[in-house]
């Protein structure tokens, strides 16, 4: 066998191999950019509304998806510290809010994002008057229904125990 026939056997067998692994490689960089940009995503558009149930559980994966990134890893926690106070008060809340601008703005960086208008963006998020006074008006009729309920309950006569012994 010449030197020429062992070169085109292992160009037959190795090349689609290599092009096999190296194309698992890049898609498996793609699916892992992916998910990062869709938890980038999800929390970048739910910041005006505090917790949702896909932002919660974005934050719940942050740990595996950006393993490979230590610093929103960091960011994250010092966010999750925050997060962990029983009973903030106004101090405590502004540096939860500095802690999740910080965690987007170190995901917008690993993301490739590094554009000054990029922090702006997430510190200034856009927030329609109109649903500001929507969701002031929900919390009123939500009060105000609380309200009647508890009253209705004051209403209500409640049995005593000596009420039910003469009934049996």
């Amino acid at each position: 066998m010449e030197y020429k026939d062992i070169l085109n056997l292992i160009a037959i067998v190795v090349i689609p191999i290599a092009a096999v692994l190296i194309g698992q490689h890049l898609q498996n960089r793609a699916e892992i950019r992916k998910d990062k940009m869709q938890i980038f995503k999800i929390l970048m558009t739910s910041r005006i509304y505090g917790w949702t149930q896909e932002s919660v559980n974005c934050l719940n994966i942050i740990n595996i998806v950006f393993a490979d990134d230590k610093t929103v890893c960091k960011a994250w926690k010092n966010l999750y510290d925050k997060y962990c106070v029983g009973t903030p008060d106004e101090a405590q809340f502004e540096e939860i809010k500095t802690a999740q601008y910080k965690l987007l703005e170190t995901m917008a960086a690993s993301l490739g994002y590094k554009d000054k208008t990029i922090k702006e963006t997430i510190r200034k998020p856009y927030i329609p008057d109109g649903m500001i006074k929507q969701w002031r008006e929900q919390a009123i009729s939500q009060q105000a229904y609380n309200n009647l309920l508890l009253n209705m309950q004051h209403m209500i006569p409640k049995n005593n125990k000596a009420e039910e012994n003469n009934e049996h």
